[in-house]
């Protein structure tokens, strides 16, 4: 896998944000836009997916995250990619933890089928995590949860969706939330009128404020704003 795109923190580092790019895309797509939006104490770390043959693509080789055969919701999918993904990225969320970043001091997020990625490595980290940003994607493997779970069910998920998306079917994004929400007990599905396959400057606020709540950004500018402005 080639080096990640990141994006350190402004102040002392006290949250990491890791997040995953779409079928085609790398790490840089996402970099600059998240930048823009997460708190300054927050390290960025955009990956970008091995280069692999994707059968959704007749066989060509692209970056991708594990091998996609159909965007049909009861189709095959490539459990083994999956899981070999899935390992890769609880290796980095292991690496900012060693680091001391708590594990519920990183978010894990991403974009399509990075999103995907996101919400399946997320369900399946044993520690509990700040909150996972699912953008235009879908639950991968979903016949093996709640059973596959591993995760508290108290891992706040933002999942979002253009509701005329032609990639992703919107339809695909609304079961799987109806699934986490079976057994998630924090699960938001926000929908984009008019959004086709791609982000939006309102999508992009809402994430900002969503990884504000989850780190106690207003909280902690709030505390700071007081101790200046304090008078002795």
């Amino acid at each position: 896998m080639a080096a990640p795109v990141i994006v350190e923190a402004t102040v002392k580092q006290t949250a990491t944000l890791i997040f995953m790019h779409g079928l085609g895309d790398t790490g840089h797509g996402w970099s600059s836009a998240l930048a823009a939006v997460r708190p300054p104490f927050m390290k960025v770390i955009c990956p970008t997916a091995p280069t692999q043959p994707v059968s959704l693509n007749a066989g060509f080789r692209m970056p991708s995250w594990f091998d996609l055969k159909t965007l049909d919701i009861g189709g095959p999918e490539d459990e083994p990619g999956i899981r070999a993904a899935r390992d890769d990225i609880h290796g980095m969320i292991n690496k900012e933890v060693s680091a001391g970043i708590p594990a519920n001091r990183i978010v894990l997020g991403g974009f399509s089928q990075g999103g995907a990625l996101a919400l399946y490595s997320a369900l399946t980290y044993e520690q509990p995590l700040a909150g996972v940003v699912a953008l235009s994607c879908w639950l991968p493997l979903h016949k093996q949860f709640p059973d596959a779970k591993v995760s508290s069910d108290d891992v706040p998920i933002f999942q979002a969706h253009g509701d005329y998306d032609p990639v992703v079917p919107y339809k695909f994004g609304q079961l799987s939330a109806s699934l986490l929400k079976s057994f998630m007990k924090n699960v938001t599905f926000k929908t984009y009128s008019g959004l086709s396959h791609s982000s939006s400057d309102e999508e992009m606020n809402d994430v900002k404020d969503i990884i504000s709540k989850w780190t106690h950004w207003e909280g902690q500018s709030m505390a700071r704003k007081a101790q200046c402005c304090q008078i002795s």
